[in-house]
């Protein structure tokens, strides 16, 4: 049995083999042309399928994850579209004459250095989508068709890293759960993975191996601990575990959509509490009538220094926009005693 590591997403326990996700490098040569403006319609062209496959993701992920989830997608299109992205792309192909594919590859890896050298970390984050939509027009520019993770059966998905355009085009009936190497609690793939309900991993200790693609493995959100090649012991426990999860979310699953309202006629205003984002999917998923303490010192207590008030803004504003309209009371900082922070 091989016990490894990482950061919980969401919690919840997965059952089952496991398929190592491996993405298609992109190899990406420098060519010299003999018409740069052939090349730069190549890439609008490119580009404008692009913006419609973004499009597609965001009418799916609108129905199946909420608008403010979906809004990555259009935060996508708009990079795409982006005057200095754009503008670096045709000055790469018009001064050196060369092909499409390499101006986007430098252009992407460009930007992508630039956000990651940033101190915010919600900017930091950004490197991603920008490797994102390079990838994808890349992969439009080849020729090629964009990679799914759907399988015959239900498994767990191991892999590098997931774009949240590769997380949203899962089949959710063939994905038990999914575990990255990379990839922290603040990214788009992390909040999708909440909203979607699936038990997942990101940051996990662990090499890449395609020798571990069709081994059992087992999925503990709660603890953040993935285990292959479980031992028998370990198995009947976190069987029995998945079956008193799916026990409670039965009986609570009977109280959905009914009025709150006790044996003797008062109405109840049932309200959930949160420590942090990740307890979204569960208010969501238990019908809670809004959210009577979102606790924000766990927004420091998670961090080893200051969160930046740009950080702190992105998460009140999307627990408001997930729960619409319901009531969120936010409790400001309540440090010391037994919470301290460093």
């Amino acid at each position: 049995m091989q016990i490894y590591n990482g950061k919980s997403v969401f919690s919840g326990i997965a059952i089952g083999k496991i398929s190592v996700y491996q993405k298609k490098e992109q190899q990406v040569k420098r060519v010299k042309v003999d018409d740069p403006d052939q090349e730069m319609a190549r890439y609008e062209k490119a580009k404008a399928e692009g913006i419609r496959q973004l499009q597609g993701l965001y009418d799916k992920a609108l129905k199946e994850v909420g608008e403010a989830n979906a809004a990555i997608f259009e935060v996508h299109q708009m990079m795409m579209e982006d005057d200095g992205y754009n503008e670096s792309v045709e000055n790469i192909i018009r001064s050196q004459g060369v092909n499409a594919e390499y101006a986007v590859a430098t252009t992407g890896d460009n930007y992508a250095q630039m956000f990651s050298a940033m101190d915010d970390d919600y900017m930091r984050e950004r490197a991603a989508d920008v490797r994102d939509i390079s990838e994808r027009l890349l992969t439009i520019l080849n020729g090629e068709e964009a990679g799914t993770l759907d399988g015959d059966e239900p498994k767990i998905i191991i892999a590098l890293d997931l774009a949240p355009s590769e997380t949203v085009q899962m089949d959710k009936d063939k994905v038990l759960s999914f575990v990255t190497v990379k990839g922290s609690l603040n990214s788009h793939t992390a909040i999708l993975a909440r909203t979607m309900a699936i038990p997942a991993l990101v940051n996990t200790s662990m090499s890449l191996d395609d020798d571990l693609d069709g081994k059992l493995g087992i999925v503990d959100g709660g603890k953040g601990i993935l285990y292959v090649d479980p031992d028998q012991a370990t198995l009947e426990e976190m069987r029995k575990r998945q079956e008193e999860d799916l026990a409670r979310k039965q009986l609570l699953q009977t109280l959905k959509g009914k009025e709150n309202i006790t044996l003797d006629g008062q109405k109840v205003m049932l309200y959930a509490n949160i420590g942090n984002i990740k307890d979204l999917a569960t208010v969501i998923q238990n019908d809670a009538g809004g959210i009577g303490l979102f606790r924000s010192e766990f927004i420091y207590l998670e961090k080893e220094d200051f969160p930046t008030e740009e950080e702190q803004f992105q998460i009140y504003r999307q627990v408001a926009q997930t729960m619409a309209g319901k009531r969120v009371i936010i409790r400001t900082l309540d440090i010391g005693a037994d919470k301290q922070c460093d």
